[in-house]
């Protein structure tokens, strides 16, 4: 059977993994800072506000260390979805193409896609500069925009149709129709406007692996 879509743009936080990475780093400092910046990670998912009002306010609030990234890439391949690695090796059995975008931090990132079987150049999300050991910044990036997705680097020149899979309101704006659709991913977390908007609802890897291979409906309750 010939897979319902030819390329598969894939979220990392609450997506590939349970991790929220910012939002990890941030728990490991105090209380008060965890809670005010998982605040703002929550809002913007859910498109309260955009991600360019606080992306950079809360790596200021944070100063991250190479040791945490190097932790929370740990975390991430911890926290990896169930059944993730069955269900991409049998999307590539299929032919399917499939890139990683995330506004998640990439030098965080890379260990879990390079776990997952990720080309590094399949991988676009943001990077840090660090000085004397600190984050003192990140590079240019359009993901660090609420609408900034649709204008990574490894989305361009995707075969059609594309599904872009992902939890958060960053994620949807990659739903482009006729060529390309969005599954909401709540295997990790449910966000009201997010499913609202998608055209598939999925809670699993497998789930995603039926939608695209089977050709199997899935239910948007």
């Amino acid at each position: 059977m010939t897979p319902r879509f030819r390329s598969l743009i894939l979220d990392v936080d609450s997506t590939l993994s349970g991790i929220e990475g910012i939002d990890w780093l941030a728990r490991r400092r105090d209380r008060a800072v965890a809670e005010a910046i998982e605040a703002l990670t929550t809002r913007a998912m859910e498109g309260e506000i955009p991600l360019e009002a606080i992306y950079e306010e809360r790596l200021k609030i944070i100063r991250p260390r190479v040791a945490e990234i190097e932790a929370l890439s740990e975390a991430y391949i911890a926290a990896r979805a169930p059944g993730v690695e069955a269900a991409l090796a049998a999307l590539r059995a299929a032919g399917v193409r499939m890139v990683v975008v995330s506004g998640g931090i990439l030098q965080a990132i890379l260990p879990l896609t390079r776990f997952l079987g990720f080309p590094d150049d399949d991988v676009d999300a943001v990077a840090l500069r660090f000085a004397q050991d600190a984050c003192v910044g990140i590079e240019p990036s359009p993901m660090t925009t609420q609408a900034g997705k649709p204008e990574a680097r490894v989305v361009q020149g995707l075969a059609a149709p594309v599904l872009a899979v992902g939890d958060g309101m960053t994620d949807l704006v990659l739903r482009q129709p006729p060529a390309r659709a969005f599954a909401a991913y709540t295997g990790f977390a449910r966000r009201g406007p997010v499913v609202d908007g998608a055209d598939y609802v999925i809670d699993s890897f497998a789930a995603l692996r039926a939608l695209v291979l089977d050709g199997q409906a899935i239910n948007r309750s």
